[in-house]
């Protein structure tokens, strides 16, 4: 496990593709189990530990994760990325080159709870919700676009789908019509950066998660670090 930011109250770690945030019906160790154990040994802390989910990532995405560390700073931190305060800043690698450098994309999605997958419409339908990103080519390479993301609203699957909605599904991503998987089951979006006001301290917190240890990644990603 990685922290890449740690204070009194709050607690960022990079996650790796594969790791769950929370425990779910697998059974495998989730994240927040990990941190629970990092801040017991760090602190010879007897009992139980305090940790607060806010927000969750996709068992295949990799970045940045961000846990309360008391129960003064989860709910504001609950709050604050409800309301849309948290800036949250991804990357993802696609094949296919976008129609237009940068854009704002608006679907409508809806959720199948069964698939666990979500599609994308372009008017609203029933059940569904608006879903808003923006995103722009940062740079490529002979056979591979980066695109940076920032989200305007929270929705399952919401960079998944509406990138492939838009002709330009994530490398490795077979769910959302990538051609074939990456070799460690991962796909290729990274929680990149994340940037808000402390909930106590109020000061202005601006983290960046590494690069994954992959070759595409380094070899696409290593000129803008």
């Amino acid at each position: 496990m990685e922290v890449v930011y740690e204070d009194n109250h709050v607690i960022i770690v990079n996650k790796q593709s594969g790791e769950i945030v929370q425990g779910d019906k697998t059974g495998d160790c989730p994240l927040s189990d990990i941190v629970k154990q990092y801040l017991k040994d760090k602190y010879h802390k007897p009992g139980n530990v305090f940790l607060g989910v806010v927000h969750r990532l996709d068992r295949p995405v990799a970045g940045l994760v961000v846990f309360a560390k008391t129960s003064k700073a989860l709910p504001r931190l609950n709050n604050m990325f409800r309301e849309g305060e948290v800036h949250k800043t991804y990357w993802a690698i696609v094949k296919n080159a976008p129609k237009a450098q940068e854009g704002l994309l608006e679907n409508w999605l809806v959720r199948n709870e069964k698939q666990n997958k979500s599609y994308a419409y372009d008017h609203e339908v029933p059940n569904a919700k608006k879903a808003v990103l923006k995103y722009r080519e940062i740079c490529h390479t002979d056979n591979y676009h980066l695109l940076e993301v920032q989200l305007m609203t929270g929705r399952h699957h919401q960079i998944r789908c509406q990138l492939a909605a838009m002709g330009c599904p994530i490398k490795g991503d077979l769910k959302y019509g990538a051609q074939r998987s990456n070799p460690d089951g991962s796909i290729s979006l990274l929680a990149r950066r994340v940037e808000f006001t402390h909930p106590v301290s109020k000061e202005q917190i601006k983290v960046e998660a590494p690069l994954p240890n992959d070759n595409l990644w380094q070899a696409i990603g290593s000129g803008l670090v």
